[in-house]
């Protein structure tokens, strides 16, 4: 998947899967992994970002694994943008889709 399209729908994917459950950093890389490739390095500077927009709070919750792991809590504001940003991308992609359906056909009428 091209670079650019990741960036573009990130912050939508983190804000989704923070809509159903805190997380912490790595289990937001891994859930998103299974849908996309993804590193490390790409999600924690959103998570910043998001930060300080007060679109996530965060709190620490000890781990069995080893020490305190910092979890990421969706805020009113981030609930709010979620949907915002959710809503925009369905209408989104299906105005895109309905392109490419509408090109497909016209590239097959002329074959």
């Amino acid at each position: 998947m091209d670079s650019q399209f990741k960036k573009g729908v990130l912050e939508i994917c983190v804000l989704n899967i923070l809509s159903k459950k805190d997380c912490y950093g790595y289990e937001l890389v891994e859930e998103l992994s299974q849908k996309i490739s993804i590193s490390e390095g790409t999600i924690y500077p959103l998570l910043s970002r998001l930060k300080k927009k007060k679109y996530v709070r965060t709190y620490l919750k000890q781990s069995n694994l080893g020490p305190a792991r910092k979890y990421y809590k969706l805020t009113k504001v981030g609930q709010q943008r979620a949907k915002k940003l959710s809503t925009a991308w369905i209408i989104f992609s299906k105005r895109i889709e309905g392109f490419l359906k509408n090109k497909s056909g016209d590239i097959q009428k002329k074959f």
